[in-house]
């Protein structure tokens, strides 16, 4: 006899069930769980506090001492998303906006306005449009240093790409590999490398010609690596990453005048924040409130109504909650650390190690402790007012110029930001794209790889020569 119907149907859904990857909430928790644990493993200890050049708080590298262990309990475990979703308030306040806005250019045809053009310029020759964006993703983060805009380039980008046969993999390697190969080569960023030399007593952005090759070099892997992996699934459907996709021309679209100068102002606003980001160094609040009026000042020149703008708003809220709850839930491991007093620790016990190799190896270990560090506190300025203050003076104890120590930092913090679940706005755009985290991991390791064999190369050159 055969199976009966119900029991067939209920193997299916355990063999399903089986292979589905966990929820992204339930991979930040164990995450957050293990945080907790190590406070009952690892000494709590503490730096004292000083202030760093530009008025903010850093540590003291000569101030480390032990204090009474301060383990996490139940009710810390459960509060911590609370007080990550508080300390993230920016980061997902940021998210909301840019979602916000974004749906208001959607709705009053800017978005379209900009899709058709691409569509066009590149119609006969898709094989352009990955490095192209690539490139440009990369050179507006490598300048304002904003990788989260990855979350807003991906529902832009996205109906091009499946137009000209691409898919969500696609979209997604787009906007994050390029955002974070601008923001790790960083040519001006002030979160990064702004905070990072005025902390080293260094002139501000100075080093910017190493750092330039280090731009084209770095980008240039991220663009041949994604083009490769795009033009096979463009050919071979069936080897996405991501499943096939429903393949649809991009619709006509014939922009009246308002739109066309909603478009106009559009990029107009958005280059003055660029030149804002570098000459006043917003922070991400003051770039939130401008990208309220990126969003407003465009839809009200395309003739959109009050109503219509605020309903916008609400819809673009509604397709970033998401992402916006990941940055929140992510930054809870954060709190826990530091609510059970171990996180300088961590960073002392790192800072010892590398002390204790020679040059030419401490550089190296520099940048794969940096990385470590960077699981635990994903935020570029926040690293750097912890980790430069013992990293600087190391540097001279070693023999390793200042500057060579800062790219170190930058290579650590930079590309991890797209593989370790515990970066809010990384997670957030895999969500945005429907990719589940392990998939992407597939798709990006050996990039990973590659990429980290060039940083550890251009820092055995740096040393060697002595840049600074």
């Amino acid at each position: 006899m055969g199976m009966p119907a119900y029991k067939t149907e209920d193997v299916n859904k355990k063999e399903k069930s089986k292979k589905e990857f966990p929820h992204i909430y339930v991979i930040l928790a164990v995450m957050i769980g293990l945080m907790a644990l190590m406070t009952y493993v690892i000494p709590a200890g503490e730096y004292e506090r000083v202030e760093s050049p530009d008025g903010r708080e850093m540590i003291d590298p000569a101030s480390y001492k032990r204090i009474e262990q301060t383990p996490v309990d139940i009710l810390g475990l459960l509060t911590a998303v609370p007080k990550g979703m508080t300390e993230a308030a920016p980061i997902i306040v940021f998210t909301f906006v840019i979602g916000g806005a974004f749906a208001v250019l959607r709705k009053a045809s800017v978005i379209e306005l900009g899709v058709r053009l691409l569509a066009d310029q590149f119609r006969n020759k898709p094989v352009f449009v990955t490095p192209v964006l690539i490139f440009v993703f990369s050179g507006i983060s490598c300048f304002i240093g904003t990788p989260e805009l990855s979350i807003v380039y991906v529902p832009v980008i996205l109906p091009l790409l499946l137009s000209f046969g691409y898919d969500r993999m696609t979209a997604a390697a787009i906007a994050l590999c390029g955002t974070i190969a601008g923001f790790t080569s960083a040519l001006t960023n002030p979160f990064t490398v702004g905070t990072s030399q005025m902390i080293s007593g260094l002139p501000l952005y100075s080093g910017m010609g190493y750092r330039a090759v280090i731009f084209v070099v770095i980008t240039a892997i991220a663009a041949v690596y994604v083009l490769k992996y795009a033009e096979k699934v463009r050919a071979h459907p069936e080897k996405s990453l991501t499943g096939k996709e429903a393949v649809e021309a991009v619709p006509a679209f014939k922009a009246g005048r308002r739109v066309k100068w909603a478009g106009i102002a559009a990029l107009g606003l958005f280059a003055g924040l660029i030149g804002c980001v570098i000459y006043f160094r917003w922070d991400m609040l003051t770039m939130a409130g401008y990208f309220l009026a990126l969003g407003i000042i465009p839809a009200y020149i395309a003739g959109m109504s009050s109503r219509d703008i605020a309903e916008s708003f609400n819809e673009g809220f509604k397709e970033v909650l998401v992402g916006a709850m990941i940055c929140g839930i992510a930054r809870a491991a954060a709190v826990v650390m530091a609510d059970g007093q171990i996180m300088d620790t961590i960073v002392y016990g790192l800072s010892h190690a590398v002390s204790q190799l020679p040059s030419y190896l401490t550089v190296t270990a520099m940048l794969f402790t940096q990385m470590l560090f960077n699981f635990f506190v994903p935020s570029g300025s926040g690293q750097a007012l912890i980790m430069m203050p013992i990293m600087a003076p190391l540097a001279d104890i070693v023999g390793i110029t200042r500057q060579t120590a800062i790219l170190a930092f930058q290579f650590g913090d930079g590309f991890s930001n797209i593989v370790f679940p515990t970066s809010g706005y990384f997670m957030a755009t895999l969500a945005i794209s429907r990719i589940a985290w392990n998939k992407w991991l597939r798709f990006i390791l050996p990039l990973f790889c590659l990429w980290m064999g060039a940083a550890v190369l251009f820092l055995l050159f740096a040393n060697a020569v002595g840049w600074s």
